[in-house]
């Protein structure tokens, strides 16, 4: 088995803050996955592509040859993602990324791509890793696998609560709109569709605060 932390999950569920917390508790690296594909699209983007449409492997596969991309440690020490050399930090979390990311994502040689490059990252050592299919497609041998979720309604007051990620003057049925059309896209797609790996554990936070989920994920790691 692989020593990999699955955190897998829909959008908005609090995955991502319980990843990096829970990495910061058990002091090993914390790759966001989400972030990659956000990465991918934001240089798709730049090359032109704008539409559920645009994104083709024909179109796509170029992009993918001109992006570097590796987890590494920021100069203050925390692990980020660095693209072509640099860390694009917030720069991903604009919502006109968030708005394609889905479709993105969706297409075969990106998901192709970013597979090998997420596994590669296991030689790392122990490591947390959040996205949605991490212990079903990445790492199905990973030793702990959680399925981090919240009901709609949470999860949209979450995302709407978070700087930069929606449209400016978003309300709360637009993004729990956007929620729900984004679980539909990642749910039926083709190619590792988003859904708990049958050995996971389903965790719902709702009502929970980060410290009562991640104090009850690093107890069933130590356990």
């Amino acid at each position: 088995m692989i020593d990999v932390i699955a955190i897998d999950g829909p959008a908005a569920s609090g995955k991502s803050t319980v990843a990096g917390c829970l990495a910061e508790t058990l002091n090993i690296p914390y790759i966001n996955t989400g972030n990659m594909f956000r990465a991918v699209t934001r240089a798709a983007q730049a090359a032109g592509i704008r539409t559920q449409e645009d994104c083709t492997e024909a179109r796509l596969r170029p992009v993918l040859e001109k992006l570097q991309m590796d987890y590494r440690q920021t100069p203050e020490g925390k692990w980020d993602l660095a693209v072509n050399g640099e860390f694009p930090g917030s720069a991903l979390r604009a919502p006109e990324i968030a708005a394609l990311v889905s479709q993105v994502a969706a297409v075969g040689c990106v998901r192709s791509r970013l597979k090998d490059l997420q596994r590669s990252l296991a030689v790392r050592g122990m490591l947390v890793m959040e996205g949605r299919d991490i212990g079903t497609e990445i790492f199905p041998d990973s030793r702990w696998k959680f399925f981090i979720t919240a009901t709609p309604e949470e999860r949209a007051r979450r995302r709407l609560a978070q700087s930069g990620e929606n449209v400016s003057g978003a309300t709360l049925e637009e993004v729990a709109r956007g929620i729900a059309e984004r679980d539909r896209i990642d749910s039926l797609r083709a190619i590792a569709p988003l859904r708990p790996a049958p050995d996971a554990e389903i965790v719902d936070t709702t009502g929970m605060t980060i410290s009562g989920v991640v104090g009850h994920i690093v107890a069933r790691v130590k356990a």
